[in-house]
């Protein structure tokens, strides 16, 4: 049974855990060929195209749902036609995988702030933490600093981690790359100004806010559960829903609570101050061991969800 378990859902399983080792060895490389790259092409080529005269709403509503069934059928196809070349399929599915997922780039964009602020360097953490932040960095303290990189780093943990471990889990490559497409036309379109509040709307408010609605409270709770922090549990039901976004409350509230400190609060945004609720009440000084603290947060967090993947698979495979 283990062997022909692992020859039979080997293009499930092996994807997942090479997928998941490139990460962490190698992360991100800059200047490699990136199917997120194109899709930032195809949003921008989009936007150029039919983002202005009437009924802008209505055109952004079928170009986002346009380029999310692209990528799923695209690559519903590759997955069919590679079904008889199964080693090419495994190859291809952990390339994919690994591109399709960011925790070891994430970290790696977090611990660059902090040495920044470790060495004392307010103008290059400012700068730096302006490349992974779209609030504006220019006038930020030091605490603000750490404070809004805790916050990109429990954030970006559910959209950029978790939820696409979530959305392979249950379609594959397919549903996964389809679920970074629409993501990625949030973080392009996704604004609420004058430019984009009608053409981005369905792309933020319906497919990214949909999209991850479960990804990021299984984040939460399973950041406050492994192990258990009855605080960060405390966080997440007393805090999470104050957040402006529907989702990216509940792995910042968790994350607050964890580290028992304040997170949130009024931010710049495009000129604009945004008067964000704040989380949590402990306004504490903000730490290098906070900063390091939650790095091993996301990686715990991430492996745990992995083995729940696989051991899900596995146990559905012996079910059936």
């Amino acid at each position: 049974m283990p062997a022909d378990f692992l020859a039979s859902h080997s293009p499930f399983l092996l994807p997942l855990l090479v997928g998941l080792l490139l990460d962490a060895l190698i992360g991100d490389p800059p200047h490699w060929p990136h199917p997120i790259r194109l899709f930032g092409k195809m949003i921008a080529f989009c936007d150029r195209r039919f983002n202005h005269g009437a009924h802008r709403r209505r055109k952004g509503t079928l170009v986002a749902l346009g380029l999310t069934l692209t990528v799923f059928v695209v690559l519903a196809c590759m997955e069919w036609l590679l079904t008889g070349y199964p080693v090419a399929g495994i190859v291809v599915n952990s390339i994919l995988f690994f591109y399709a997922i960011s925790n070891r780039s994430l970290i790696d964009e977090a611990m660059k702030v902090e040495r920044l602020v470790v060495q004392k360097d307010i103008e290059a953490a400012r700068r730096q933490l302006g490349m992974i932040v779209g609030r504006d960095t220019s006038q930020l303290t030091f605490k603000q600093i750490r404070a809004a990189t805790l916050e990109t780093l429990s954030e970006n943990l559910s959209d950029g981690v978790i939820a696409p471990l979530f959305f392979y889990a249950l379609g594959g490559i397919p549903l996964m790359m389809a679920y970074k497409m629409v993501n990625t036309m949030d973080s392009m379109i996704g604004y609420k100004n004058d430019r984009y509040r009608d053409f981005g709307r369905f792309a933020a408010r319906i497919l990214d806010d949909g999209a991850n609605y479960i990804p990021a409270r299984f984040t939460a709770w399973l950041m406050v559960l492994v192990p258990p922090s009855a605080k960060g549990m405390r966080f997440i039901r007393r805090y999470a829903r104050l957040h402006a976004s529907p989702n990216a409350g509940y792995p910042e509230a968790a994350l607050a609570g964890i580290l028992d400190c304040r997170l949130g609060g009024p931010a710049v945004y495009h000129g604009k101050l945004a008067d964000k609720a704040y989380i949590g009440d402990n306004d504490r000084p903000l730490t290098h061991a906070d900063t390091l603290r939650a790095c091993r947060i996301n990686i715990r967090t991430v492996v745990v969800t992995a083995v729940l993947v696989a051991a899900g698979y596995t146990v559905i495979f012996l079910l059936l």
